[in-house]
């Protein structure tokens, strides 16, 4: 069963907080036995920025799909079933991917529910990462109800496009997607099957990265953050907004970054029936390299506003240890679940 809610009995059944007026001065409490929402970051007045509850993690866990790529947060044994790279004459890799599609209802909020169509299982879908020359072989079986495709953003041949009608892949039937991983860069993938609105809304994309020769190597943090919403009535407008797909999940389960290290931002906009979507990081600044194939950063800022299917890399450095809040600076999006936290620690520090 899934709700059916508006945005405003969305916002009503939630138990949100306003953001208005109550950001500036957030707090946390904490330890607080006899606080139901002990542990939530409230408002002067004691209403919850955010959610309440928690969702089931087993399914899928928002913090794993962050720093998860190519498969890379389960176990060996399992991480083998859907991912293998093979060693080139050139130096390059033959990366392998067994992705699958397949409609599976998902947890949004806690206790909310949504039909999604998804890849693996999971929304967004696996992050897929090679280095540029690498040769990317994807085997795709659809086991939804639909025709799906997977449409790569990047260089490839027009019979590995998944966007015309005859590119369709029919329920119960697969199709192997080959080609070389060009340009670096952050990409995407996602399905182009008809109406395209639709396979999109319901949960079929995921990250693609290229990464170029010779990448720096600095020790770094990566996260990849991909920017969605739901529409729980499908009527064409969206009444919950986030991050990985659970409302406000970074409200109550903070980032963890390190004082001094350098962190890099995988960001991703997939909104669909909105125009843009954006990200604004409070307290500092951070680099951008829109698409990430150039070899510098464009722009110095701390917000950041892009259309569907637009990305960009954003490179930081947490200066100060403490909670830094991140949200869209649409402010009905950050209410209705785009928002979160990093909570920056000292290197050492184990809280």
């Amino acid at each position: 069963m899934h709700w059916s809610l508006s945005r405003r009995s969305w916002l009503q059944a939630a138990g949100l907080g306003s953001l208005i007026g109550t950001v500036g001065a957030v707090r946390r409490i904490a330890g607080q036995a006899s606080d139901p929402h002990a542990g939530q970051v409230l408002g002067p007045a004691g209403h919850a920025l955010g959610t309440v509850g928690s969702i089931d993690t087993s399914i899928f866990d928002p913090d794993a799909y962050l720093r998860s790529f190519n498969f890379s947060h389960l176990p060996e044994d399992q991480r083998a079933r859907f991912y293998r790279e093979t060693p080139r004459p050139d130096g390059s890799l033959l990366r392998e991917y067994e992705i699958f599609a397949v409609d599976r209802e998902i947890e949004i909020a806690p206790g909310v529910k949504f039909p999604a169509w998804t890849y693996n299982g999971q929304v967004p879908g696996p992050t897929i990462r090679a280095t540029q020359g690498d040769m990317v072989r994807v085997h795709f079986v659809n086991q939804g109800a639909h025709p799906h495709t997977i449409h790569f953003h990047g260089w490839h041949h027009p019979d590995m496009d998944g966007s015309l009608s005859q590119h369709q892949v029919m329920p119960g039937k697969d199709f192997t997607y080959e080609f070389e991983a060009d340009p670096f860069g952050l990409h995407l993938y996602h399905c182009h099957a008809v109406p395209l609105k639709r396979h999109i809304h319901k949960g079929l994309y995921g990250t693609f990265i290229v990464d170029p020769k010779g990448a720096d190597q600095t020790p770094r943090d990566e996260f990849v953050m991909m920017m969605n919403g739901f529409d729980t009535n499908f009527d064409n407008e969206n009444e919950i907004y986030a991050v990985n797909t659970v409302a406000h999940y970074h409200m109550h389960n903070p980032i963890r970054v390190t004082v001094g290290k350098p962190v890099r931002i995988f960001l991703v906009n997939i909104t669909e029936f909105d125009l843009i979507n954006s990200l604004h990081l409070h307290g500092m600044f951070f680099t951008v390299n829109r698409t990430g194939t150039a070899a510098t950063a464009s722009e110095i800022t701390d917000t950041l506003t892009l259309c569907q299917g637009e990305r960009a890399i954003l490179d930081a450095t947490f200066r100060y240890p403490g909670d830094f809040m991140f949200h869209a600076h649409q402010s009905e999006f950050a209410e209705l679940g785009w928002m979160g936290l990093f909570r920056a620690v000292e290197a050492g520090r184990d809280t």
